[in-house]
């Protein structure tokens, strides 16, 4: 009987000890890793849409902790820690970095003093809270871009991909996309010339995806690519082409980051394309559309 009240009493405990636990402690949501390089991605591509002159970009969890950060070139080396603690700033007081330094020139000095007591404190414009379902769960910070005020709006795009991260939904880390719906006429269109269906514009839900999806055509040879990060997966729709696979680019030239081309390439190996055919070239495989029957038209879906 003394065992059984023994164990009856430790199963209360147990309980009243779990009930407590649950009622002093709630659920939190912590900015990922993964989350923190799409944040930082979307800045990235939007400083590039604007040709910003250059800057760093840091992404900070809500205690301030450094998850990710990117110096872009042609930014001046004081900028990567300028923006960490920007984005440090605007986490732990859970406000953009731009009303601290306004306080400031509003005539309340006594805040610079918070530069002493409070490690990487900045109240200088460019940080921003990053929200998740209404709560900051970390913050980014630019510096070192045209201005402040791009400074603070290049950080804004940041935020925003994780407010429509939020808005699209997402499960186990992965981000629920919405449909993409494209009308024949608009596929017909871009294939007269070659256009991007998806993928083009670098916005905030777009820098969610790691795909791009293409009309390409050709009415005539093209040059011998590399993509050093995409994989390219080709449909043929119509006409014909000779592709080269493989080999070694000759007078190979950088046209932009991750992205090389050539005139020509030493072996390979050399397949006749027709309409049905699927073919899928992984990243850094050198590729050229040797001979074309014009018109060639094909998709490109780039995967990332």
């Amino acid at each position: 009987m003394r065992n059984v009240a023994a164990i009856a009493a430790g199963v209360v405990i147990a309980l009243l000890a779990s009930t407590g636990y649950a009622e002093s402690v709630s659920d939190k949501r912590g900015l990922t890793l993964e989350g923190a390089k799409r944040v930082l991605a979307a800045t990235v591509a939007e400083a590039k849409r604007v040709n910003a002159p250059g800057g760093s970009i840091a992404v900070v969890d809500d205690g301030g902790n450094l998850l990710a950060l990117e110096r872009l070139d042609q930014t001046f080396a004081a900028s990567a820690n300028i923006s960490i603690g920007k984005a440090r700033t605007a986490a732990l007081f859970k406000k953009p970095t731009k009303l601290f330094e306004d306080a400031i020139k509003g005539g309340r000095t006594p805040m610079i003093a918070l530069s002493g007591d409070l490690q990487n404190f900045t109240p200088l414009q460019g940080g921003i809270p990053l929200e998740w379902e209404g709560k900051v769960v970390g913050a980014i910070g630019v510096s070192g871009a045209a201005s402040a005020q791009q400074d603070e709006e290049l950080a804004i795009v940041g935020a925003k991909l994780l407010d429509n991260m939020a808005l699209a939904g997402m499960t186990n880390g992965h981000v629920s996309l919405p449909v993409t719906y494209i009308e024949s006429q608009k596929v017909a269109a871009s294939f007269t010339k070659g256009a991007v269906l998806v993928g083009e514009d670098e916005n905030m839900m777009h820098a969610a995806r790691n795909y791009m999806v293409h009309a390409s055509h050709r009415d005539k040879p093209g040059v011998v690519e590399v993509h050093e990060l995409d994989t390219d997966i080709v449909y043929v729709l119509k006409g014909s082409a000779q592709l080269i696979t493989g080999g070694t680019p000759v007078g190979t030239k950088t046209i932009a980051p991750h992205e090389f081309r050539a005139p020509t390439v030493n072996g390979g190996e050399t397949r006749n394309l027709v309409p049905g055919d699927v073919v899928i070239i992984p990243n850094g495989v050198p590729h050229w559309f040797k001979e074309v029957e014009a018109p060639f038209d094909y998709y490109v879906v780039k995967v990332r």
